[in-house]
């Protein structure tokens, strides 16, 4: 392998000599090649679906928007230009660049028009949460084709499924720091996937940015661009050093290790969740590494198509609180060190719930904003007095909205004992415990959680709060 370094910024690419084109060309790999299927297989013995789609829906429609949203333009907002790779597509949310095609496939397709102007389709998951438990590992799976073109015709095509750090979003500029996965790129229409950790920083750095830590397969016996094959990554926890194992068809062909990098570069890429992508590029420097593209002779409407995406996880321990919901005991008392659910408030005001896709699942408290409220009767403190309040919370909001989360005993209008300030969190199903200490309080008491800031807009969800001595 050539140490060519491809200049970018915030996404990807492992760029080989033209060598390691036949890297493993000749190694006999199970192939998943057949038709796609009409849903992804049942999880294995011991891992548990965490997400799935299998982009069933008519023709002609765009995904879920509930669990997907597309990325358009040139650029994320403020963000680096051409997404800081030097991609010439721009991204649109037209079912010409992204659509079903009613038989279980979502088909990402570039285009261009009669002026040479290209266009081409960027998903992503609306959860940015991704991460595998304590003790326990994380796969994340799609079962795709490449786009169906190689040779001259296929120059500049660049499609990918990946997945970057939460912090990314609504920051634009802390790559490689915050962490990037590449499970599966591709150029030029060749027969090889790439996979890549990209972390630390860049240029340079302890993850020989801005190539990162790659390696790459051929795929056999069927090319990865005439049939479909699953690519994976698993990121166990559950092993020590702990590993980012990247899989064809069911296989490891690239492992990167906690102890390939300092312990402050892996902790920075890792301590957080991840959000999937989804995308087909034109252009930029990964393309540049082998030969540039496109140009007059490339040709539009291959699209890459995916059967499905899921998310598993296995093993690992949660910690506690419990997510189970509390039941009140006879007499309506609520226990203060146990998980009170936020949703089976008593009143409320201002509140919405929805699924959360916090561990254990269930629902969070959602949509909460400046002057809205919620009442847990019966709440009891016991007679060692509780100094401390714990709620878990998740925020999606934009840059400079923030605000607080407000305990109250026995009226709303009471002066609170505690709060806590909650901003951007790196998405609304981005989770986290945040303490705070509060005045002693024993006893029964009803509890009012009230939330105040200083702007209109929500700011935040919450899963559940408890107390402690």
């Amino acid at each position: 392998m050539s140490d060519i370094r491809v200049r970018r910024g915030p996404l990807r690419r492992t760029a080989l000599a033209a060598g390691a084109l036949l890297l493993a060309a000749g190694a006999a790999l199970a192939s998943d090649s057949h038709p796609a299927r009409a849903s992804a297989p049942a999880p294995e013995p011991g891992w548990t679906t965490v997400f799935l789609d299998d982009f069933d829906g008519p023709a002609g429609t765009g995904v879920d928007t509930a669990d997907w949203q597309y990325t358009t333009g040139t650029s994320y907002p403020g963000g680096p230009a051409r997404f800081g790779t030097g991609e010439i597509e721009t991204m649109t949310s037209s079912t010409a660049n992204v659509s079903l095609d009613g038989a279980g496939h979502l088909r990402i397709t570039p285009q261009r028009d009669g002026a040479g102007n290209w266009t081409s389709g960027r998903v992503e998951t609306r959860r940015s949460d991704f991460q595998p438990p304590a003790g326990g590992t994380l796969r994340v799976e799609a079962r795709i084709q490449m786009p169906d073109v190689t040779g001259p015709a296929a120059k500049g095509y660049w499609p990918a499924f990946w997945m970057l750090g939460a912090p990314y979003r609504g920051n634009w500029w802390n790559w490689p720091g915050i962490g990037e996965l590449d499970i599966l790129e591709n150029v030029q229409g060749i027969n090889q996937v790439w996979a890549t950790m990209h972390c630390g920083t860049s240029p340079g750095g302890p993850c020989n940015e801005t190539s990162g830590i790659g390696g790459s397969r051929v795929c056999a016996p069927v090319s990865c661009q005439a049939g479909f094959h699953t690519y994976a990554v698993e990121w166990d926890r559950g092993t020590s050093p702990q590993e980012m194992r990247f899989l064809l068809d069911g296989a490891v062909f690239h492992t990167v290790r906690e102890t390939q990098v300092p312990a402050s570069t892996w902790a920075e890429a890792t301590g957080h969740g991840y959000f999937l992508i989804l995308n087909v590029a034109m252009g930029g420097g990964f393309p540049d590494a082998f030969g540039g593209g496109p140009d007059a002779g490339t040709v539009p409407g291959h699209p890459m198509v995916v059967d499905y995406v899921t998310v598993l996880q296995r093993g690992g321990t949660t910690t506690p609180p419990p997510t189970t919901p509390t039941t009140p005991p006879p007499g309506g008392t609520r226990d203060a060190y146990a998980a009170v659910q936020a949703e089976t408030y008593d009143g409320q005001s201002g509140l919405a719930t929805e699924a959360t896709g916090d561990t254990g699942g269930g629902r969070n408290i959602a949509a909460v904003a400046n002057g809205d409220w919620a009442l847990y009767r019966g709440v009891d403190f016991g007679g060692t007095p509780a100094t401390q309040f714990l709620g878990r919370v998740a925020s999606g909001a934009a840059g400079g909205v923030s605000g607080l989360v407000e305990v109250r005993i026995d009226s709303r209008t009471s002066a609170p004992v505690g709060s806590f300030s909650v901003a951007g969190t790196g998405g609304w199903q981005s989770w986290r415990t945040v303490p705070a200490n509060i005045s002693a309080v024993t006893g029964v008491h009803d509890v009012y959680l009230t939330f105040a800031s200083g702007q209109p807009a929500d700011f935040v969800n919450l899963n559940w709060f408890t107390f402690g001595h």
